[in-house]
């Protein structure tokens, strides 16, 4: 019987995706204070990483894509400088990590690496300077679009307009890699995908994506995507996203969509960041407008498990190999998450059923860290010119 424990401690969890500052934003007003433990309004905690086994975060720097990019590009800012500052809150917990030898340095302190993501390239304003001036402030990947096209690559969740990637967007790609800056293909389009997979010279990655042949959704990745991840050397992280999970699940939140245009209820508002000396209450996660309860009284909302979320993990390992999948759970960006999976503490419950399916220790640590880890090392390996602190080029 395989100890998870061990596992964990051998390689601890190194997840691709989390969106607590957009949730410390939306929610918190950017207070990063009091998140060292029973932060119920959250998926995550300090304590819940620990007792999930997380050793290091990519945290998302996530703004909606259909803000104009100028604005984007302030609010990602200001989502960077969120992250900096939930690290510096708590030194004997966090360390901001910029290279794959900073991930280490962290884990052999104790402490959890954290890194930074850019989903959506609408947070770049079609700017190489701009992409440039992230990497120096130690972003260490850019999904390249959000559920809006961006000008130069297309988005699963939008018409088609640069046949997955024009000539600019090529050039974006090249320019990460020469950064060392991760190409994460979540969330773009199938077409987009094989272009940038034509393309690169270096391993990209899917930070929180699954495999489609389990469930049909735009999310997640097709089998021949998924070859050519295997050739590229890349890395699929798994998520747990319930409707990129469970069919029923995504069927579910179709309906309910549909239910919402109906009643006529407007999304959320975007929330503002605090004006300097302003001090913005907790908003909490509210409840569901009162028009829209009945319907949901009738229509109770169906769970993902953690069962399937190990067959998407399995199906990801039987076509690009246990050395291509990582996991990406996407925690504070998506509602109720599978049933075991409640928060960051769930972790080793997957691990667990995984285990029962005969995946070895070598497997399970190659799965939590392992993976993306090499992955990491290969981008810089491969930058001619790497831009992040304490790196001089």
């Amino acid at each position: 019987m395989i100890d998870i424990g061990a596992v964990c401690a051998a390689s601890p969890v190194i997840d691709g995706h989390n969106d607590l500052p957009w949730a410390l934003r939306s929610r918190a007003g950017y207070r990063v204070t009091g998140l060292a433990a029973d932060r119920p309004e959250f998926h995550t905690d300090i304590a819940r990483l620990r007792a999930g086994g997380v050793g290091g975060q990519f945290w998302s720097v996530y703004v909606p894509s259909d803000l104009p990019e100028p604005e984007a590009v302030v609010a990602t800012m200001e989502q960077v400088d969120a992250v900096y500052r939930l690290v510096a809150a708590y030194p004997a917990d966090l360390a901001l990590a910029f290279s794959a030898d900073d991930v280490s340095t962290a884990l052999a302190a104790g402490r959890i690496a954290s890194l930074i993501g850019i989903e959506g390239g609408h947070s770049l304003a079609s700017s190489l300077g701009v992409l440039r001036a992230f990497a120096r402030l130690g972003v260490r990947y850019v999904t390249l679009t959000h559920n809006n096209n961006t000008s130069w690559a297309d988005s699963a969740a939008d018409v088609p307009q640069s046949g997955g990637l024009s000539d600019v967007g090529r050039a974006v790609v090249a320019e990460m890699q020469r950064l060392g800056v991760l190409v994460d293909l979540s969330h773009v389009a199938v077409s987009t995908m094989h272009a940038a997979l034509d393309v690169a010279a270096a391993p990209v990655i899917f930070s929180h994506s699954s495999a489609r042949a389990v469930c049909d959704h735009r999310r997640n990745v097709p089998d021949d995507v998924l070859v050519k991840l295997r050739a590229n050397d890349g890395v699929c992280m798994a998520t747990f996203v319930p409707a990129f999970i469970s069919a029923e699940v995504a069927a579910w939140e179709a309906a309910e969509d549909a239910e919402r245009d109906r009643l006529g209820i407007a999304p959320e508002p975007y929330p503002r960041a605090p004006r300097p000396g302003e001090e913005i209450p907790d908003r909490g996660v509210g409840e569901p407008p009162a028009e829209l309860q009945p319907w949901l009284a009738a229509h109770p909302r169906p769970r993902a498990t953690v069962a399937q979320v190990a067959d998407h993990v399995e199906h990801l390992r039987e076509v690009v190999g246990a050395d291509h999948v990582g996991l990406g759970g996407d925690y504070d960006g998506c509602g109720l998450l599978p049933d075991g999976l409640d928060d960051v503490a769930g972790y080793p419950r997957l691990l667990a059923e995984l285990a029962s399916r005969r995946w070895t220790q070598p497997e399970l640590e190659k799965l939590t860290g392992r993976n993306i880890l090499r992955v990491l090392r290969a981008a810089e390996a491969h930058a001619t010119e790497p831009m992040w602190p304490g790196v001089t080029s």
